[in-house]
């Protein structure tokens, strides 16, 4: 098997998915600890490119390689793109379901595209010789009346998909692959690692 792929991440789901879209590059994919990574990572961009990018090179300095990172979080148009690149950071540590009823109670008074939302996703990989590249999705919806579903992390069950039917927590993992900004921003940097690594 060829150089393995890091992944600046802990969270198991996350990885799951990661795995799965990135199966045909025929690499292993290991977590940032897996890869001898320890510490903790300062996200202090203001941008989810920068955040990304920042945890990317951070691993990467330690570690050589390939390395991926993500950020992503939760856009409301209403509240003029909050909680924005801090999402898991709203609010401080109240739990997820707390911070849902606030939000949902934030835009109880918004009507129609009044309501529209989104996750943005960037993945950020850094390559063996430093050179960086970047994938954008989104994943468009809107903030639904109240929270249903539990298939998600954080704002998940407050994402409303008009054209499902459902939350983006109720989603199957096959539905959430093909749609979430993540599974995307996946499959945009699957195409661009492999025109970068000259494996078209």
């Amino acid at each position: 098997m060829s150089e393995k792929i890091i992944f600046a991440t802990g969270n198991a789901g996350k990885l799951k998915e990661i795995r799965e879209i990135l199966k045909d590059l025929n690499r292993e994919i290991v977590t940032m600890r897996e890869a001898g990574f320890e510490g903790e990572i300062e996200e202090n961009g203001t941008t989810f490119r920068e955040n990304a990018e920042i945890k990317a090179k951070a691993v990467w300095e330690k570690t050589g390689g390939i390395v991926l990172a993500d950020d992503s979080g939760l856009v409301i148009d209403y509240l003029n793109g909050e909680p924005g690149v801090y999402s898991a950071r709203y609010l401080g540590d109240t739990p997820y379901e707390e911070k849902n009823r606030i939000l949902i109670e934030r835009v109880k008074d918004a009507k129609g595209k009044e309501r529209s939302a989104r996750f943005m996703c960037n993945i950020a990989a850094v390559l063996p010789d430093g050179r960086v590249l970047h994938t954008e999705a989104a994943m468009e919806g809107e903030i639904a009346k109240e929270a249903a579903g539990n298939g998600g992390f954080g704002y998940d069950p407050i994402l409303w998909l008009p054209e499902y039917g459902k939350t983006s927590a109720e989603l199957t993992m096959e539905e959430k692959n093909r749609i979430s900004h993540r599974g995307k921003a996946l499959e945009r940097m699957k195409d661009a690692l492999k025109e970068a690594l000259g494996e078209r």
